[in-house]
């Protein structure tokens, strides 16, 4: 199988241990690729839901399959893996920064693009609610999780009628004006950071918006999630990013 080759993946927010994340579509992606560096930018395991159920009944199987991809990657073609923790994985706090053999757990990572510079970072640190409010952060955290739910019930329908999946808590993001206030709000930080720290470009996750532009003369690039958006940043070989949209009406049940 012809297998298409990037520089550099990025990908956030597969929330694993979830009944949500899209771990089978993520493993199917990856098979189909190979990269010198994949960067694991926060929120990979949810260590938040597993603390919540206990483990119980939460980690499948296809979780694990995910760490077996990469694992693969890593002895077939050389892949550097970066995991950068974010808040729902935040029990990496206690080992970061630490590197074994091709594989590093940072707080955040300067990524070289040809004569570029990019701050990686989840991008948590910015979201006054999950680092000042933890209480309330995980309040919105079940809130979202039941729209979740709702999510696969309308689509288990759709499917039938032969509808093409729909998301029903992005089409609430979009409609609230609050929470589109709240995207530009974050965006712009992130944004300010970078220009602080004197870099071409910020790679972000967190608020599961798929994003690639240029804000304030600041590269802003944001690798959405693997919940719902199932989305990835792609870097090629000369440095151009683009935002990789897996099959949405390919989502296993």
């Amino acid at each position: 199988m012809n297998r298409t080759s990037y520089r550099t993946v990025v990908l956030s927010d597969i929330h694993l241990g979830t009944r949500h994340s899209k771990s089978r579509e993520l493993c199917q992606f990856l098979s189909g690729i190979r990269c010198n560096k994949l960067i694991l930018n926060g929120d990979i395991i949810d260590g938040w839901y597993l603390q919540k159920k206990n483990g119980k009944n939460s980690w499948q199987k296809h979780h694990t399959d995910f760490f077996r991809v990469i694992l693969k990657m890593m002895q077939n073609d050389g892949t550097e893996i970066i995991y950068i923790r974010g808040n729902h994985d935040d029990f990496l706090d206690s080992i970061a920064p630490f590197r074994f053999l091709n594989i590093r757990i940072l707080n955040f990572y300067i990524l070289r693009s040809n004569d570029k510079k990019y701050y990686v970072t989840h991008g948590d640190i910015f979201d006054t609610v999950t680092t000042g409010i933890r209480w309330l952060a995980k309040v919105g955290d079940i809130g979202y999780s039941i729209l979740l739910r709702l999510n696969r019930i309308v689509n288990q329908r759709r499917i039938k009628k032969g509808l093409p999946y729909y998301s029903l808590s992005q089409k609430i993001k979009k409609q609230v004006k609050q929470a589109v206030s709240y995207i530009s709000d974050y965006e712009n930080e992130l944004v300010r950071l970078a220009k602080s720290k004197k870099m071409d470009g910020v790679i972000c996750g967190h608020i599961h918006q798929s994003a690639n532009e240029m804000i304030q003369g600041i590269h802003y690039l944001n690798s959405g999630d693997w919940v719902e958006s199932l989305t990835a940043l792609t870097e090629d070989s000369e440095g151009n990013w683009s935002i990789y949209h897996f099959d949405k009406n390919q989502i296993l049940a």
